[in-house]
């Protein structure tokens, strides 16, 4: 990554870093791969959630959970719950069946590094390794915490949250949609989960309701913002900068805010929205500038 001259964007491009290490290393150990008969299975899960992506999410489960105390060990395994349910949504996503992409981070999807079935089956095994380690008692010693953080991943990844939005975007190909259809869309096919991810360290930190609160609105605009930045990078990206099939959007006739409002328009509301994240950290003080930084970063990057 390279460095940026903002000091505060020089210091949240070091503690991506630092955080998605040190995720890495919980996921490498919580997805082992055995010497045995389903290793194939293994090698596919790992191929699907080791080495690539920004770990945005990650970072926000991490990154909130810093503001309450909470072991950096315990935010890890949340951290690394919330990127396997991201893994295998992407591993469907890509499928024939769905998106039909044959490139991920830069590097085959999972369905064409191993084959249609495996990946399906990868993509299941993530999704349910997900929820069993954020029932594990090394995730939090309340068992009440982790129940809330089971049902909260769950409400944000099922039919009322990621997996409707996938059904809505499948549907909704060809079609025009108004601005509030692709809000909706939008803030449960990607909002849900990075609204999770962000209310998930409060959630550890067993925070106030209003806490609680403040984190997930944040979360909630972060990642409306965070996607209309991903429209935008589809449209105007290079596939070398993003590490997926650039314009594939408009080629599909996909709902997007960039297809609703065009360029300029979607640029600035992705920058009113990230501006309205920042805002709802105010009672945080200095200990969440990374967070706000992130804010302003989600609509300036280039991959």
């Amino acid at each position: 990554m390279t460095v940026p001259a903002d000091p505060r964007q020089a210091a949240l491009a070091a503690a991506l870093a630092r955080r998605a290490g040190t995720v890495e290393g919980a996921l490498d150990t919580l997805l082992p791969l055995p010497e045995s008969t389903e290793a194939r299975l293994a090698e596919a899960m790992r191929y699907a959630t080791l080495g690539g992506g920004k770990r945005l999410r990650a970072f926000l489960a991490m990154e909130t959970a810093s503001l309450f105390g909470v072991s950096e060990t315990c935010a890890a395994r949340v951290a690394a719950a919330i990127e396997m349910l991201h893994a295998y949504s992407l591993v469907h996503d890509d499928l024939p069946a769905m998106d039909d992409d044959d490139l991920r981070r830069g590097k085959p999807s999972c369905h064409r590094a191993f084959d249609e079935a495996i990946a399906i089956l990868a993509g299941d095994a993530l999704q349910t390794r997900a929820f069993e380690v954020l029932a594990e008692a090394d995730t939090h010693s309340d068992p009440l915490a982790r129940c809330e953080l089971v049902a909260g991943l769950a409400a944000a990844a099922g039919a009322r949250g990621m997996v409707a939005g996938q059904v809505i975007d499948m549907v909704s190909e060809g079609r025009a949609l108004e601005p509030a259809e692709v809000n909706r869309l939008q803030a449960l096919k990607t909002g849900r989960l990075i609204q999770f991810s962000a209310e998930s360290g409060a959630i550890l930190g067993r925070a106030p309701a209003a806490q609680r609160h403040l984190l997930a609105a944040y979360g909630r605009d972060l990642g409306a913002a965070f996607q209309i930045a991903d429209d935008l990078l589809d449209a105007v990206g290079t596939t070398e900068e993003t590490g997926k099939t650039a314009g594939k959007d408009a080629a599909a006739g996909k709902a997007t805010m960039v297809a609703v409002l065009g360029l300029d328009r979607a640029r600035a509301h992705a920058a009113m929205l990230a501006s309205q994240a920042a805002e709802h950290l105010t009672g945080f003080g200095p200990r969440a500038e990374n967070l706000r930084a992130l804010a302003e970063f989600v609509v300036t990057r280039r991959s």
